[in-house]
């Protein structure tokens, strides 16, 4: 490759300098705003650009040569300790304006307690992230970055055409995804060995308040992993939604519904732990409204979550998601480009790089 060169991205290693690229900006740009602790929405962007980042990292790794401190390892744990603060703002949202106002004044006056409790932990977790930023973990990161973005090192595999490797950067994590046990949760074991003609599994529908509670005590844990697994499925998918039409398009929306609802149901049991142990009680020991309300949000959340289960664990659509990943389509046509991913400055410079 000729230096300082305007080209199309067309390699592997082109569209993992793009995305790299992208999320690294959007992270950084936010960081001010952060230390500030004026806006959670800042927070937000900062934690979402920190994990599609990350995901960037890890879905072009055949590509990447990059330096310790810019490796997904140590992006991760900077990513965690964004994420500590970012949940207790979501619970704070959701119980200042979802349940606390629904509640009676008794049960509204042990909610107060709850956010009295949730702001010191809040102080604790931002001095945190404030240290995290402005020490060496996170400085080291942007310098490797920074460097890496301006003289990038690749592994031999960023030379293949991208258009030809995109299956294989997907169906590893689209594979893991559909052999993933939380598909199975609430399904009993005996249905297991029952298929119908069509190869779909017969679930129970229609169960109980009870019967979902129990579900979830049960295999929650596994619920909350699958929904981590399509959140990783999810971001990596939207890296090259210009590489297909409408149905791959389709399949996605699919995720990210099906991220919303079981992170739904996980923020319900994790508001619920952390009311027992902001009020010093056993879970099942809350003041019955909002114990009732809660038990409520998950059980909504749990039918929407069946309709989901129903269709995925159909052959037929496994068979037609998967052979959908197998045909991305020509991103040149009449010298045309639609940039699936924008740089910061709308090019890309091809650099002299070195190969590891």
């Amino acid at each position: 490759m000729t230096a300082d060169t305007a080209t199309r991205p067309k390699t592997l290693g082109d569209f993992a300098h793009l995305a790299i690229e992208k999320h690294f900006h959007k992270t950084i740009k936010h960081e001010a705003d952060v230390l500030k602790d004026k806006d959670p929405e800042a927070l937000h962007q900062m934690r979402v650009g920190m994990r599609r980042l990350r995901t960037a990292v890890t879905g072009f790794a055949p590509a990447l040569d990059l330096p310790k401190y810019a490796q997904e390892k140590h992006i991760a744990k900077i990513a965690r300790i964004l994420g500590t603060l970012r949940d207790l703002d979501v619970l704070e949202e959701a119980l200042k304006s979802h349940y606390q106002p629904a509640l009676p004044k008794s049960e509204q006056k042990v909610v107060d307690t709850a956010l009295k409790y949730l702001d010191q932990q809040r102080q604790q977790a931002f001095n945190k992230v404030k240290t995290t930023l402005e020490k060496s973990r996170y400085q080291d990161l942007k310098q490797a970055l920074t460097e890496w973005l301006k003289q990038p090192s690749y592994q031999q595999q960023a030379d293949l055409p991208i258009q030809s490797v995109i299956p294989d950067l997907l169906l590893p994590q689209v594979s893991q995804l559909l052999l993933h046990p939380g598909w199975l949760v609430g399904v009993p074991r005996q249905i297991h060995e029952r298929r119908a003609e069509n190869g779909e599994l017969q679930l129970l529908r229609n169960m109980s308040h009870e019967a979902v509670e129990q579900e979830l005590a049960l295999h929650g844990n596994v619920l909350h992993c699958l929904r981590k697994q399509s959140k990783r499925v999810r971001y990596q998918m939207e890296l090259f939604t210009n590489f297909y039409g409408a149905t791959y398009n389709a399949y996605l929306e699919d995720i990210k519904a099906i991220q919303g609802i079981l992170g739904e149901i996980q923020d319900s049991v994790v508001l619920a732990d952390f009311l027992a142990k902001a009020l010093d009680l056993k879970a099942d020991k809350l003041p019955p409204n909002l114990s009732e309300k809660l038990a409520e949000s998950r059980y909504q959340a749990w039918q929407q979550w069946q309709s989901f289960q129903i269709r995925y664990l159909n052959l037929q659509i496994r068979h037609s998601f998967r052979s959908e990943l197998l045909r991305p389509k020509e991103l040149y046509d009449n010298g045309q480009y639609d940039n699936p991913i924008e740089s910061t400055n709308g090019t890309v410079k091809t650099k002299e790089v070195k190969k590891s």
